[in-house]
């Protein structure tokens, strides 16, 4: 008898003693979409002449079968271990959340809350004033209004003030960043039509005022994200720009990408403008994240003067760009935090890995090593080297950020096997290859990480 007939049929598996337990704790439909899925895998394998005979007994199968009603059962998204070394890790959730903010959240989250109702005056209310004055007092813009991430700010903006007019910007500006977003697609959706200005690589302030004409709408400047130019380069500053916009009374529009509130240089992390400069600049209308710099939720930040942002909070689309009521409570607790620069800098996990010190981490990868050795079986070995970690999300894409890394060894297991394993874990656990060693980068580690890495290792080694 071939194997492929040996391949138990669904109504036997249902009568064994294991799959009577997992139909006693789990609903009919989802034990039979998992003995099917497990058959299927049989018979595939049975026709590439990869199925085993052992993988057949009922233990084997049966416990096959719970694996996949295990998978199929549980959450798809979960907790990652952040080992890669880019702090605003995009694939990852970008900037995790302070711990502070987790008791207004779960406050919010489970009753009801004042999202749009007034309580002075005990009528409806707006769900944007529980952020606007805050945002307005750390920044000192004027006015403020928050969307659900950086490209609808942009894409409402455009299209509040500029659709059917002309929008001025550099050509070295007109970016692609992740997921492609590219500005001019942006500028089209929001009926805005582009007016390229300069070249790729140098732009003057006479390209700008040459291209002025009565259809101009706006002045656009915007961050170069996840590249740099350098070398035989030139740009317009945002005050150059406010300075041509005021000569033509043409307002001027700025989307700052990551949205730094803090001066980061005295860390060595330079050439991040804050969004405080830009309004002190005197920028109109500037767009941001919430989720990168800011190290808050996903959303998108607009500030400026009063007289355009007030388009913006009348126009349709601010409907389907809107925040939910969680994001607001993130975002609140989080600009909470930069009323005192210090606290910031200790309590948004972003800021404070960012800036920890190159002494700081080697410190702190001695302490991780010598509690991930304790939990762990002799043949898991960790070594200490240096190494660099990356910001990511978009800002500073050429510094670098000397750091610590823990290289994980095991015998008989590769790199790229490790790699594989340890993301497949219940809490997977990621890193970075890197001339043929696996290793975990300590910047982006947290304390709490920590037993997941133990407990991932020593199902390695198992």
């Amino acid at each position: 008898m071939t194997l492929f007939a040996r391949i138990p049929k669904v109504d036997k598996i249902l009568e064994w003693d294991g799959t009577k337990v997992l139909l006693g704790v789990h609903p009919r439909p989802t034990v039979l979409n998992a003995v099917r899925s497990v058959l299927d895998a049989f018979r595939t394998a049975a026709r590439n002449g990869s199925l085993r005979e052992e993988e057949l007994l009922e233990a084997a199968v049966t416990s096959r079968i719970e694996r996949e009603v295990a998978r199929s059962t549980a959450f798809s998204l979960r907790r990652v271990v952040n080992g890669t070394g880019v702090v605003i890790h995009t694939n990852l959730g970008r900037s995790p959340l302070s711990k502070r903010v987790k008791p207004i959240l779960d406050e919010i989250a489970f009753g009801y809350s004042n999202l749009e109702f007034d309580l002075d005056r005990g009528e409806r209310g707006s769900r944007y004033s529980h952020v606007e004055r805050l945002i307005c007092e750390l920044t000192g813009a004027e006015a403020a209004l928050v969307v659900n991430n950086n490209a609808a700010a942009v894409l409402l903006a455009l299209s509040a003030l500029a659709a059917g007019k002309e929008v001025i910007v550099s050509r070295g500006e007109l970016v692609e960043i992740g997921g492609s977003f590219r500005i001019p697609d942006v500028m089209g959706q929001g009926g805005a039509i582009l007016r390229e200005v300069g070249t790729t690589n140098r732009t003057h302030p006479r390209d700008y005022r040459q291209a002025v004409t009565p259809e101009t709408a706006l002045l656009l400047k915007v961050h170069s994200s996840n590249f740099a130019v350098v070398g035989f380069t030139a740009e317009v500053s945002a005050a150059e720009l406010v300075a041509i916009g005021k000569e033509h009374s043409v307002p001027v529009m700025a989307d700052i990408g990551s949205g730094c509130l803090l001066d980061l240089s005295p860390f060595g992390i330079r050439g991040e403008p804050t969004v405080q400069e830009f309004v002190k600049a005197g920028v109109d209308v500037i767009t941001f994240s919430g989720d990168k710099l800011l190290g808050g939720p996903q959303a998108g930040i607009i500030v400026g003067r009063r007289e355009f942002i007030a388009p913006l909070t009348k126009h349709p689309l601010l409907r389907a760009l809107r925040i939910d009521k969680l994001t607001l409570a993130a975002l609140e607790g989080t600009l909470r935090l930069f009323r005192d620069e210090r606290q910031a800098l200790a309590e948004i996990p972003t800021l404070r890995m960012l800036t920890a010190s190159a002494a700081e981490l080697a410190t702190r990868a001695r302490s991780f090593a010598r509690r991930i050795r304790r939990a762990s079986p002799p043949d898991i070995r960790l070594t200490l080297t240096s190494g660099i970690s990356q910001v990511g999300g978009g800002a500073y894409p050429l510094l670098e950020l000397p750091t610590t890394l823990m290289a994980v060894e095991a015998d008989g297991i590769s790199p790229q096997e490790m790699e594989i394993r340890l993301r497949g874990m219940e809490i997977p656990v990621t890193g970075r290859i890197h001339r043929g060693r696996f290793l975990l980068d300590v910047r982006t580690l947290q304390d709490d990480d920590i037993p997941f890495i133990a407990a991932a290792l020593s199902s390695l080694a198992g």
